[in-house]
């Protein structure tokens, strides 16, 4: 039976795939990439790794004890962001702080109460451990937010003029819950399908030049394009794979919100994994060596999607040449689209743009792939 040109690429390219699909069955590590680390991953950041701060320990320090200090006391401690603990004296409370058992003091001297009826301007202090910055800088929110709150009842418990002529009507948009969580794990969907494609790609070609078999792959009719689409191919489906179960997990298992579209969800994430399998099979073709590959896709891919990707740590906040170089960070736009679509809905202004720079980056590393295995198989 004869088979034109086209049949017989189509023959060799499925015969390549078949070939992958099986050494990925064959392998429990790519499968255990694949799905069991984005599930150990989603736990461990959704239900250990939180920036919201409940229950901060706070030394309460009252000099003269009576109704209103006691006001002051109860209102801190019936909020959820507050663990209330009484001290006789400042100098235990510090000593509590100095120990870490505490992360901040509220101290009312003596003179409060009078001064508060007298109209003398009442003031409480606050002492914080400042160790942690982050964790500083939102306990220092939370007491001057319950401080306010008590001291605006107790302006209209008292029929007096508000403290400050202008009040202020806040709302949040797009996570009004303020959850850590909500923001966390869409950002940690790109984190985790940077490692899973750009790591099981990049052991790829690096396995056969170990292993002897690509002089066998060329001494056969296939082509390099059917070569490298057959070695993408089945890892892009794989990751794919891997993409859908941490969505899953996110919207039903976390509690995520999904507010825009599914079908865009899915194309920005395969035009990401797309970038993620071309770098491995860029930094696989480079390295030769499946122990440095593995290394060079920790360092290049994975690092920087972690750190550099806007997944916690605000870009914006970053010094500006780390700012630049987060242009050259594929999981930065990825991150954008995710947080996007998932907590505010099909905002073009955002996604199109960001999808943008993810094709050129494919077509960009999909050439250099294509380059470099040519001028080493050739």
């Amino acid at each position: 039976m004869m088979y034109s040109a086209s049949q017989l690429a189509h023959r060799r390219l499925a015969g390549m795939i078949r070939k992958e699909s099986l050494q990925i069955l064959r392998d429990p590590s790519s499968i255990a990439i694949a799905f069991v680390l984005p599930v150990v991953m989603l736990i461990l950041f959704g239900y250990g790794v939180s920036l919201d701060a409940k229950e901060v320990g706070i030394g309460f320090v009252i000099e003269s004890p009576d109704s209103e200090t006691s006001n002051v006391q109860a209102a801190f401690g019936q909020s959820e962001y507050f663990n209330s603990i009484s001290f006789n004296s400042i100098q235990e409370a510090e000593q509590a702080l100095r120990q870490q058992q505490i992360s901040g003091i509220v101290w009312l001297k003596s003179d409060f109460s009078r001064r508060l009826h007298a109209g003398l301007g009442a003031s409480i202090g606050a002492i914080i451990n400042g160790v942690d910055a982050n964790q500083a800088r939102i306990t220092e929110g939370y007491i001057a937010g319950a401080w306010q709150t008590w001291l605006t009842h107790y302006t209209e418990r008292r029929g007096m003029p508000p403290a400050f002529p202008i009040k202020l009507d806040q709302r949040v948009w797009f996570n009004p819950a303020v959850h850590s969580r909500d923001f966390l794990v869409p950002g940690l969907i790109a984190v985790i399908m940077t490692l899973t494609g750009a790591l099981l790609t990049a052991l790829v070609m690096a396995r056969e030049w170990e292993r002897g078999t690509l002089e066998a792959l060329l001494v056969t009719p296939i082509h390099i394009r059917e070569l490298l689409l057959g070695k993408l191919i089945p890892y892009f489906v794989l990751g794919m794979g891997g993409m859908l179960l941490t969505v899953a997990m996110a919207v039903w298992q976390f509690d995520v919100p999904l507010r825009g579209s599914f079908l865009v969800l899915l194309a920005a994430s395969a035009l990401f994994m797309l970038v993620a399998v071309a770098m491995g099979l860029l930094i696989s073709i480079i390295a030769k060596n499946q122990f440095i590959a593995g290394q060079i896709a920790i360092i290049v891919t994975f690092l920087p999607a972690f750190i550099l990707s806007g997944f916690i740590f605000d870009i914006n906040s970053a010094p500006w040449a780390i700012q630049w170089l987060t242009y050259i960070i594929p999981a930065r736009y990825f991150v954008s689209i995710l947080q996007t679509v998932f907590l505010a809905g099909d905002v073009w202004a955002v996604i199109l743009p960001n999808a943008a720079m993810l094709a050129l980056m494919a077509c960009i590393l999909l050439m250099l792939v294509r380059r470099k295995t040519s001028k080493r198989l050739e």
